[in-house]
């Protein structure tokens, strides 16, 4: 307890003050002076009461001290102190801890405030002995449930059995799944509901978040349609605005009183011109009306093997003309239930893909195919070696007339993923060791 050196020294001359004066007492009673004994006494009972509280008040300031620390109570001002050697490693652990503890409730009010202000509902669950108590419940939980902040899961479950019910049969543990939940006795809403469970510092925490399905789907919608209307409205000006350019130009020259041969070649080409944009404009509209008007696919069982040979003879002239070797490691004759000419026009869409990822490529030109069967599901993969697709165009490579060619319409990627979700599959993108991969996942035919 008694840290510092100068602590020590301090004791001990007074111990040193006090045994000298007994022994001086002592020795002047024996020679016979009274009264210089009992002054002597007197000053051994001032050294003993001074350093009585010496040592009390020391106690009592380390006392207090680690009791502010234990609790966490770091209001306690100790600055008329500061001064005082004795004290300076308790005060610094003191000033360390409190410090800590300022920051972590600084972190503590900005996470709260997160929380807070997400369109999440989210309940943090802390495991008491063999009950759960309610660590944290977010205001759009509170607010949008009509549920009071509530400290015990009973008085949760109360209040939404549903949730509750769900979470209890999976005994805390993790649960992704879809739930319908009534507000206010109206209508059941769908919410997607993700729980995990984890352990912090031998403290178990279960973490509850729910998702309005109609929240997510209407934020997507409105994504696409930012996105879909920044590229429409990119190309209409690109072609409305030399039009109206040229029209102007065309405007001048008519209003003369004669036209030379130059005034005639001027509107020649510029009739030309807005023909070229006109025409442009006009398979931009076509493409848009084949992505929105996409027909319901008319299904059969076929065998992916024949499939893909059909597509590869159409392919075959391009193939052989930029010296593209493709690799087929099918083997095993999967049977799929799809609409043979749309999904023929997805594989000669990814080939084409593929075959441009190639071009002007002076290392050997490969694209490989593969299919695999998992879980009721086949897998069909085109790879090819080519530069790959940039980190910053991943996520837009399916977004509508989007495209990095200048004679690309910007539909192949797009239509294809319509054609593969019409079909209750999907498609992604995968960069494997400097490779580009398609997959595209259906459900196995397994009658």
């Amino acid at each position: 307890m008694f840290k510092t050196l100068q602590t020590y020294k301090l004791l001990f001359l007074r111990l040193m003050l006090i045994v000298a004066g007994i022994e001086l007492s002592i020795y002047f009673f024996k020679i016979g002076l009274l009264f210089t004994g009992i002054f002597g006494l007197c000053m051994v009972f001032l050294i003993v009461r001074e350093m009585y509280f010496y040592v009390r008040n020391f106690v009592l300031i380390y006392d207090k001290t680690i009791a502010s620390i234990l609790q966490n109570d770091f209001s306690s001002d100790f600055s008329k102190h500061k001064f005082n050697r004795t004290y300076n490693d308790l005060f610094q652990l003191y000033e360390t801890l409190k410090n800590k503890e300022n920051e972590q409730i600084s972190k503590d009010i900005i996470y709260r405030s997160i929380l807070n202000n997400i369109e999440t509902g989210v309940i943090i669950l802390q495991k008491q002995e063999n009950d759960w108590s309610i660590f944290l419940m977010n205001d759009y939980f509170s607010n949008h449930f009509n549920v009071p902040k509530v400290s015990k899961w009973r008085y949760l479950k109360n209040q939404l059995p549903s949730l509750c019910e769900i979470i209890e049969k999976d005994d805390f543990h993790e649960v992704k799944t879809s739930i319908d939940i009534s507000i206010n006795e109206q209508s059941k809403q769908t919410f997607v509901l993700q729980a995990s469970r984890t352990e912090i510092f031998e403290q178990d925490y279960f973490i509850v978040l729910l998702d309005s399905i109609q929240n997510v789907v209407e934020k997507k919608e409105k994504d696409a349609w930012i996105n879909l209307m920044k590229v429409i409205s990119h190309e209409l000006l690109n072609s409305i605005t030399p039009i109206r350019s040229i029209c102007q130009n065309l405007q001048d020259l008519v209003e003369q009183d004669s036209l030379s041969e130059e005034d005639l070649e001027d509107i020649k080409n510029s009739v030309e011109t807005m023909l070229r944009r006109s025409d442009h404009l006009q398979k931009f509209v076509e493409g848009y009306r084949k992505l929105a008007m996409l027909p319901s696919p008319k299904k059969e069982k076929i065998e992916l093997i024949n499939l893909i040979e059909n597509v590869l003879q159409i392919m075959n002239p391009l193939l052989r003309k930029e010296n593209i070797e493709v690799i087929n490691s099918i083997e095993y004759n999967y049977h799929i239930n799809v609409d043979q000419q749309q999904f023929e026009q997805v594989l000669i869409n990814l080939l084409t893909n593929s075959i441009n990822a190639l071009l002007n490529q002076n290392s050997q030109k490969q694209i490989f195919i593969s299919a695999e069967a998992k879980e009721n599901r086949v897998f069909i993969k085109i790879t090819d070696n080519g530069k790959g697709i940039e980190k910053e165009i991943e996520d837009k490579i399916f977004l509508p007339f989007f495209t990095t060619r200048n004679e690309g319409a910007g539909i192949g990627l797009t239509l294809s993923k319509n054609i593969v979700e019409a079909h209750g599959g999907y498609i992604l993108n995968k960069n494997e060791k400097g490779k580009t991969t398609f997959e595209i996942c259906l459900v196995e035919d397994l009658n």
